[in-house]
């Protein structure tokens, strides 16, 4: 719940009490409510932070509800926490989405849909031109042929969804070291643009342990031609985590781990220039900026 600052009283806070004190006679025909960030998904107490911009997370304030309200983005189911007196939907954004107007769809009680407004608003990502040898460009033939089969199971992946929901998202920095700001990140390579960086780099030597991010169940554990080897782990409910270049792996598909246990080392396999953890959060099917799910 949100703080009370003085000499203000956080009006979601009051909304809230008076919720607690008449939920019994309440009736819900409509859940006709704004969808506009809550006060509550705006203080620094909640993860993710609010920040909607492609590659960022909405939290949408559902209203109250005697059960969990479904919604969707697309045909993709998103995420909704909370209780009967407030839902919150948390819609990962994707990095390619247009800025401006955004529809949620929830499931009405009695049948039907609402849509529920909301705005992306623009983000500017750094870009960064480089050149270099063009082999290291252009895939063969085989290469191609493989990141492709890759690229299919991948997909099967990130279409992971699965209860129970997560019951926090305030994640853990998965292994210690500088944190690379380089998300959202377009490299172009030889005047050819490249699809925006996904993850959050961590710089970290060869053999550093890797640890869980949050509770999670290992759905995938791979050695893959860019990401080397990758381990994926499921949170529930749409929300999924990768860790990539790995030197080793220590965990096998359908083990369940707790925050902070290890799950392989720091490496530099795959398309790799040195050692490093490359970390991706899902939701939604949608990469978002891990630095969300921090505390600082």
């Amino acid at each position: 719940m949100s703080h009370i600052h003085s000499p203000f009283v956080d009006p979601l806070l009051q909304r809230r009490a008076a919720l607690l004190g008449g939920l019994a006679c309440l009736t819900l025909p409509s859940m006709a409510l704004a969808a506009t960030p809550t006060a509550e998904s705006m203080s620094a107490d909640h993860w993710p932070r609010h920040l909607s911009v492609p590659g960022g997370v909405a939290r949408l304030s559902l209203g109250p509800a005697p059960q969990r309200p479904v919604a969707h983005t697309g045909e993709v189911p998103v995420l909704v926490l909370g209780d009967a007196i407030e839902w919150t939907a948390l819609v990962g954004i994707p990095l390619a989405a247009t800025p401006g107007a955004a529809q949620l769809a929830v499931q009405q009680p009695g049948g039907g849909i609402r849509q529920l407004p909301y705005t992306v608003a623009p983000k500017r990502y750094q870009e960064q031109q480089l050149k270099v040898a063009q082999r290291t460009v252009d895939l063969s033939p085989e290469d191609n042929a493989r990141y492709e089969r890759e690229r299919d199971h991948q997909r099967h992946i990130m279409a992971t969804w699965s209860e129970p929901l997560p019951t926090t998202l305030r994640m853990q920095v998965p292994t210690p070291g500088r944190r690379s700001s380089s998300f959202g990140l377009r490299r172009v390579f030889n005047g050819q643009a490249r699809n925006p960086h996904s993850g959050m780099d961590i710089a970290a030597a060869t053999g550093t342990p890797v640890l869980a991010p949050l509770p999670g169940r290992v759905i995938d554990v791979g050695d893959y031609f860019f990401n080397g080897q990758t381990v994926w782990l499921d949170h529930g409910g749409g929300l999924l985590s990768m860790v990539c270049h790995l030197s080793r792996t220590d965990v096998q598909v359908g083990e369940l781990l707790q925050t902070g246990q290890r799950l392989g080392a720091v490496g530099a396999t795959g398309r790799a220039t040195g050692p490093h953890l490359h970390w991706g959060v899902m939701l939604n099917r949608a990469m978002v900026d891990p630095a969300l799910f921090l505390v600082g």
